[in-house]
């Protein structure tokens, strides 16, 4: 399981140090993305697979079974879902184990003893789930009892300090070391609050609705959500985003934000000019020179 991180590019370097055939396996969803394991898997000189579990994973951020962190991160469910779907991996194509660059105590939520015994034993990995950083200080694992890892040349690391990993990074060689971080932006405490309060307002909303909350400046009025973008990225991004029923407004004759509002269908008749005035307040509010007479685009996708 290949994150692109520090820890589990040097769990895979100590597994291929004894010469196993390993596949890294990385996993894609609504609030995080395989940009930066492909990156580092490239620069490794190794393939990647990419794993698409948004649709169960936007079930487990709306209905967590184990709690969320400080933000909408249901760490421990995300962790169990991507281990099930590994372990479907490696019984379908006949892999021995799933191993995971997992330091124990790292994370607070996730990687405490409690945690990783849960998801071990709700993911149907017992035994069969190899941890190389931490091994030393878990139970031995099948693989290392039937002989197939030598489990002296594994390791015994556990806390948040990096120093160890820097300096096993040094004796493989490993020139470029990756910025820490999950790269999943449910653990944003802002990104969290935005995404409680549309859990809040829509029971119903889609991955497409969550993606939308990624983008610009997310404002509630009433029923419904205008976006305003806050530059030339967002623009694009709102642009790709808005679906059928939303409205778009767009400046033409003077240099401005792209604004959406989206109803999610709770208004049966909405009042058309009542959004009309909400969405070019919004333009116009973001909008640095504003001409005599604005022109703005209004369109609804298809």
């Amino acid at each position: 399981m290949f994150s692109g991180g520090l820890d589990s590019i040097l769990a895979g370097k100590v597994l291929a140090a004894q010469n196993i055939e390993i596949t890294l396996v990385c996993f894609e969803s609504h609030f995080f993305s395989c940009g930066k394991a492909a990156e580092s898997a490239r620069k490794a000189g190794m393939e990647l697979r990419v794993a698409d579990i948004a649709k169960e994973h936007l079930e487990i951020v709306e209905n967590p079974r184990y709690g969320r962190g400080a933000g909408a991160n249901p760490c421990i469910d995300c962790h169990l879902l991507m281990l099930k779907t590994a372990k479907a991996i490696m019984e379908n194509e006949g892999f021995d184990f799933v191993a995971t660059g997992e330091v124990m105590g790292q994370r607070p939520m996730s990687q405490n003893k409690l945690s990783l015994e849960i998801v071990e034993r709700e993911s149907g990995l017992v035994g069969k789930l190899l941890r190389p950083l931490s091994a030393k200080i878990l139970r031995p694992t099948e693989a290392e009892i039937k002989g197939l890892v030598n489990r002296e040349r594994l390791y015994g690391l556990s806390g948040r300090s990096r120093k160890p990993q820097l300096e096993l990074a040094k004796q493989f060689g490993l020139k470029e070391i990756p910025q820490p971080g999950g790269g999943c932006i449910l653990t944003e405490p802002e990104y969290g609050k935005r995404l409680k309060e549309l859990m809040a307002k829509c029971a119903n909303f889609s991955g497409g609705d969550a993606r939308l909350l990624r983008c610009g400046r997310p404002i509630w009025e009433g029923d419904l959500l205008v976006v305003v973008a806050r530059d030339q990225n967002d623009c694009i991004a709102l642009k790709d985003l808005a679906k059928t029923g939303d409205w778009l407004f767009e400046p033409q004759n003077f240099p401005g934000p792209i604004v959406i509002i989206r109803d999610f269908g709770k208004l049966s008749a909405p009042n058309l000019e009542t959004i009309k005035n909400l969405g070019e307040k919004y333009v116009l509010r973001y909008s640095k020179k504003i001409p005599f007479n604005p022109k703005i685009k209004i369109n609804r996708p298809d």
